[in-house]
């Protein structure tokens, strides 16, 4: 049975998301969102800190010989997609849906954890404590989110990262890479036997692309998987022999291959130079062991690979993420949450921090 305070804290979560929705925060540009969260934690008396657009608080009784869980969650959002049928920023509440840009990536994980993070604020026999971080700069994996808050952090044990999971438990999810490729031939004229065109070493390289096999298979996280998502020339003109053919390689990694490994195969593979964007977001997982695996377990929830990248691949200590929506929803057009999936994760984040051994 739900009590008072959980209830209050419920409610003030949906005030909370519903002004979040209102304000603009696409990624590096959260200085808005970041400015609310900031004053709604210290209206509720939250000795808050920020760095950048990161705004993060410890519980109130911190004792430095316990250990921490981190709860985070991000705050910035992508651009709404030209399907929208509604205000992306007007918050509307209808047939128990809260719609709005945000709302179910990620607003309502973060939300949740707030509330769940001053639910346990005051407490002073906690086994751990408690860290909550809004975070900036997730969806665009940009390095003033997590990754420069951290060293700004007390020391973090594990984490709860708040992602749309239909609070279900992903334990694991794929490591990200995204290669830069370029095909090089020579300009020419189109109406003669003039030049090499790029375009046609793009198209077989993709097509070895598309052939290439990794054997080692995940249980949770199944196959690596590459996909060609962008490719295009710098041609004005429909006569001329492109000299240059550039395209973009999508790479979803399991935990059974190191970026370095794939990206070793893949240049080995075509002839285009590759060039990897980034080697941070590498797969991670948490063991099915773990206290707080154990403690969602006991509550009937299951556990995943999820094939999509958080923050999470940026932690270097355990981290579960879970969290209310659905995945299926992010980045669509007309984004909402159930209002009663907030309820449930904040009353199950809750029981999940008291679970706990």
């Amino acid at each position: 049975m739900m009590n008072d305070k959980t209830y209050q804290l419920q409610q003030r979560s949906i005030e909370l998301l519903s002004q979040l929705i209102a304000i603009p925060s696409f990624s590096k540009e959260e200085q808005g969102t970041a400015d609310l969260i900031e004053k709604f934690l210290l209206s509720n008396n939250v000795s808050v800190n920020r760095f950048l657009n990161n705004v993060w608080a410890a519980n109130k009784h911190f004792d430095v010989s316990k250990p921490t869980i981190l709860l985070n969650s991000h705050h910035d959002t992508v651009k709404p997609n030209s399907s929208y049928t509604i205000d992306p920023f007007k918050p509307l509440r209808q047939q128990g849906k809260l719609y709005g840009l945000g709302s179910n990536d990620a607003g309502a994980s973060l939300v949740s954890l707030i509330a769940t993070f001053l639910y346990f604020y005051h407490c002073e026999d906690l086994k751990y404590n408690l860290v909550i971080a809004a975070t900036a700069e997730e969806e665009i994996s940009g390095v003033n989110g997590i990754e420069v808050l951290l060293p700004e952090l007390p020391t973090i044990n594990c984490a709860i990262v708040g992602e749309p999971t239909q609070m279900q438990m992903a334990v694991a999810e794929r490591g990200l890479m995204v290669l830069d490729c370029i095909a090089s031939g020579k300009a020419g004229h189109a109406a003669r036997e003039e030049g090499e065109n790029a375009v046609y070493k793009a198209i077989n390289d993709v097509a070895l692309l598309q052939q290439l096999h990794f054997e080692k298979t995940s249980e949770l996280l199944g196959n690596v998987k590459l996909s060609v998502t962008v490719i295009e020339t710098d041609n004005k003109a429909h006569n001329i022999v492109p000299a240059e053919c550039r395209f973009v390689v999508d790479v979803r990694v399991n935990e059974h291959y190191t970026l370095e490994e794939l990206l070793e195969k893949i240049a080995s593979t075509v002839s285009s130079k590759v060039t990897a964007r980034s080697m941070r977001l590498r797969s991670s997982s948490i063991s099915l062991d773990h206290p707080l695996v154990v403690a969602g377990a006991s509550l009937g929830k299951k556990h995943y690979g999820s094939p999509t990248t958080s923050d999470k691949a940026l932690m270097p200590f355990p981290a579960l993420k879970m969290g209310p929506g659905d995945s299926a929803r992010s980045h669509t057009a007309d984004e909402y949450i159930y209002i009663e999936e907030m309820y449930q994760g904040i009353s199950d984040y809750i029981k999940i921090l008291n679970t706990i051994v």
